[in-house]
């Protein structure tokens, strides 16, 4: 049965709550940049997320670690000058909120006085727990993240599904419902059975949102350049193309170099 939807002007952390409530999923996409954000806001997105996932996408690297506090600044200060009514969620890098609360908040107020971003995300449970309580008590809005955490990547040694095994997986649930307690205003958990997850979702009460996390979530967060296509190596189990921009982009980039070479391009009625 569809679930008649609530229109906002402007999605808040409050949005997100009642959304949840009313049983009506939550759609989040990334962006890094004004134009990609100014789309994706335009067509109606409840979420962006500034990923440290621009790490990977926008500069090449093989891993989230190397991007830092002022290129994520930077990147979230491009996207919310094109937002008017999506939430914009910002990552805190790594190694600008694990080890000390007191430079997780100084993080965290750089994010959101620098670039405008209206909430953070950071990933972890309980081991960053004072980190979270820290920035929590300065009235920043945080987004939780557990389950595979890209920044702990050489701790896990493999992008693989997380806690499958029932020791880990409590260790989740318990994780969850501690960030809930602190204050957290939503969760992603990414690629972790769609049970455990359902589970997760159904024990607390602010919203879940999946990556590879089955449907049994409060919504569902993939990356804007692995489901319109334009990446074409990355082929994991939970994407979904919704385009096919590699081939189409390159067909136009073809078309292009043949016209200017044909000297086809420009015409009489494409000059001055």
């Amino acid at each position: 049965m569809s679930v008649a939807k609530k229109q906002y002007k402007r999605i808040t952390t409050k949005s997100l709550v009642e959304m949840k409530a009313n049983g009506e999923k939550i759609s989040m996409l990334t962006a890094y940049d004004y134009t990609m954000a100014k789309i994706v806001d335009g067509a109606g997105i409840d979420v962006i997320l500034v990923g440290d996932s621009a790490s990977n996408v926008m500069a090449g690297h093989e891993t989230t670690l190397p991007i830092t506090l002022n290129e994520m600044i930077y990147h979230a200060s491009s996207v919310v000058r094109a937002v008017e009514r999506s939430l914009v969620v910002v990552d805190l890098p790594f190694g600008s909120y694990q080890s000390d609360p007191k430079e997780a908040l100084r993080s965290a107020i750089r994010i959101m006085k620098e670039s405008g971003g209206h909430s953070i995300k950071v990933e972890g449970g309980k081991e960053i727990k004072e980190s979270i309580k820290r920035i929590l008590n300065a009235g920043i809005p945080v987004m939780g993240h557990l389950g595979l955490t890209p920044q702990s990547i050489y701790k896990f040694g493999t992008y693989t599904v997380r806690a499958k095994e029932e020791e880990e997986a409590e260790k989740l649930l318990e994780d969850a419902l501690m960030l809930e307690r602190l204050g957290c205003f939503a969760l992603v958990l990414e690629k972790v059975p769609a049970a455990l997850a359902e589970r997760v979702a159904k024990s607390i009460t602010i919203p879940v949102i999946g990556i590879g996390a089955g449907g049994g979530v409060d919504g569902q967060v993939l990356v804007t350049h692995d489901m319109l296509g334009m990446t074409h190596e990355f082929n994991p189990r939970f994407l979904r193309r919704y385009l096919d921009l590699y081939s189409e982009m390159t067909t136009a980039f073809k078309s292009y170099i043949t016209d200017v070479k044909n000297k086809d391009f420009p015409s009489e009625k494409e000059q001055y």
